[in-house]
């Protein structure tokens, strides 16, 4: 009789147990097998995103509490940064083709720029992240003077660093889970 009510009980605990949500907040690290900017994280600063280097974000002094800032995490979606700044961040491709995000307290985005389709495809083991605007199928990794990688959409017009975006890398952006509280009040 133990075995039966036990038997019972767990698919009613395993439909009671919380599903991992569909749209998660979520960082991006680079997926290019045998390239230099295979497994590299994606980095906010200067309101660009780079592989390699470092995030780069501010908190008030008045503000208690400040999240760390040391990570770069995009919200569910990913047409915004997961911020605490009043007015959030909004994520966007410039009209050179970068990948960029609002200066905090501003909607202020550059004329002729595009607000996406950015695209969160949540899949097993790996979730992904895409810029389907433009004719584009997803983010390109080009190579700057001091060894980052700029990430603009993959475009073949795009106005890159060093000039020519033969030298650019097309990447999978794999998307992984961010669990933690918000971790940036803005990122600069």
């Amino acid at each position: 009789m133990k075995f039966t009510l036990t038997a019972l009980a767990l698919p009613l605990l395993a439909t009671a147990a919380p599903a991992p949500p569909a749209n998660p907040p979520f960082t991006v690290m680079a997926a290019r097998s045998a390239s230099p900017i295979h497994y590299l994280q994606l980095n906010a600063a200067g309101q660009k995103f780079w592989l390699g280097g470092t995030t780069a974000s501010y908190c008030p002094s008045q503000v208690k509490d400040c999240p760390a800032g040391n990570q770069t995490v995009f919200a569910p979606g990913g047409t915004s940064m997961d911020t605490e700044v009043p007015g959030g961040q909004q994520v966007y491709i410039d009209p050179n083709g970068a990948l960029s995000f609002t200066q905090a307290h501003s909607a202020n985005i550059p004329a002729g720029s595009s607000y996406g389709p950015f695209v969160y495809e949540a899949g097993e083991p790996w979730s992904h992240y895409f810029y389907r605007g433009w004719g584009a199928s997803g983010f390109m990794a080009c190579p700057t003077e001091d060894n980052r990688w700029q990430v603009f959409g993959a475009l073949a017009n795009a106005t890159v660093p060093k000039g020519d975006v033969n030298e650019c890398l097309g990447f999978s952006a794999m998307a992984i889970t961010y669990e933690g509280d918000v971790p940036a009040w803005q990122y600069i």
